[in-house]
């Protein structure tokens, strides 16, 4: 088994947040979980990087049981996390921030050759290699995020949010790379308020409302559907 989230609760004080959740991600996938605001997908991110406590359940990757385990051990084991509104550290330049994804690395040859790549598929990132974080413009702090949890040589991404109040041209640009980096060998797990765009990238998906998981199935399939469609898409 890959990854695998099985009948997972959280409580923050009284509100249950996530209740009894079961979600499982084949390796090379990109899996997309959408709803809307307080539905629980941010949640659901943050109890997988042990962000937030777990009350019960379990979280399974490549066979093994991590749940509740420390932060910087499950970034170790291969879980990276990209989170909502970008949290890159303003006041370091582009390059530290990327050094920065490296942190518990320790093979400098191998971090030297993911710099080259990430800058191969950011070439804005290379171009502002020496210039502060908090400087970039928004598009540009997302891809200088992703750079960051790439830096950390990822068996899955989580990206919460990647196109959040991003311009169109840039939301296009964010989800090309998305599709690339899944293209390498990365799986990922995918939460979007753009639910078109999500559906039409990951292969499968899950419907959250108010911590409840209350559909799932191909992609393809929910884009079809005349409930998904109306809740979430528009109508279109």
């Amino acid at each position: 088994m890959f990854f695998a989230i099985k009948n997972l609760n959280v409580f923050y004080g009284v509100i249950h947040a996530l209740k009894d959740i079961s979600i499982n991600v084949d390796e090379g996938e990109v899996v997309t979980l959408i709803g809307s605001n307080g539905a629980g997908k941010t949640s659901t991110l943050r109890a997988i990087s042990s962000l937030v406590k777990i009350k019960s359940g379990e979280i399974i990757f490549k066979d093994k049981n991590i749940t509740g385990g420390r932060a910087a051990d499950i970034v170790k084991m291969g879980i990276s996390h990209v989170p909502e509104g970008r949290r890159i550290f303003p006041d370091m330049t582009v390059a530290e921030n990327l050094s920065m994804g490296a942190y518990l690395r320790k093979d400098k040859a191998g971090i030297k050759q993911d710099l080259e790549m990430v800058f191969d598929r950011f070439p804005i990132l290379k171009q502002r290699e020496k210039q502060l974080g908090g400087t970039l413009s928004g598009g540009e702090q997302q891809m200088l995020t992703m750079g960051r949890a790439l830096m950390s040589k990822p068996k899955l991404m989580l990206l919460d949010e990647p196109s959040m109040g991003l311009s169109p041209i840039y939301v296009q640009q964010i989800f090309s790379i998305i599709k690339d980096i899944n293209k390498t060998g990365t799986t990922i797990l995918l939460v979007e308020q753009n639910a078109n765009m999500a559906l039409h990238l990951a292969q499968r998906a899950y419907i959250l409302e108010t911590g409840n998981i209350v559909k799932s199935g191909k992609a393809e399939e929910l884009l079809n559907s005349d409930d998904v469609r109306n809740a979430y898409l528009g109508g279109k």
